[in-house]
């Protein structure tokens, strides 16, 4: 188990424990973290499981693909550090990952 660190817009932060192999917004859905909508379920068509990637996590995180950029620009509050949930895969390598997310999605 992974374990990863949400912290909401107000400070509040959540850490729930992911199998290697699931994205980020599954982990988010299965343990009811408030800010990750997921309107579209997973397949990059929406913006609705916006993240920000904290500074020390960003390059293990990697880089958004141009079709997340592009569903990113219907994001709130776009930042660099922004990524899609729903597009983060969990390794071992993500252990205490922290991510924030954003006042409201879009």
């Amino acid at each position: 188990m992974v374990k990863i660190n949400f912290t909401d817009h107000t400070g509040t932060t959540r850490s729930v424990d992911v199998d290697a192999g699931a994205t980020v917004m599954e982990a988010a859905i299965r343990n009811a973290i408030p800010g990750i909508e997921a309107e579209c379920g997973g397949a990059c068509a929406c913006a609705t499981c916006h993240v920000y990637v904290d500074e020390a996590w960003r390059e293990k995180v990697g880089s958004p693909t141009p079709m997340e950029e592009d569903m990113l620009d219907f994001g709130y509050d776009v930042r660099p550090n922004s990524r899609l949930s729903c597009q983060i895969k969990v390794t071992d390598d993500l252990e205490g990952l922290t991510l924030t997310t954003p006042e409201r999605q879009a």
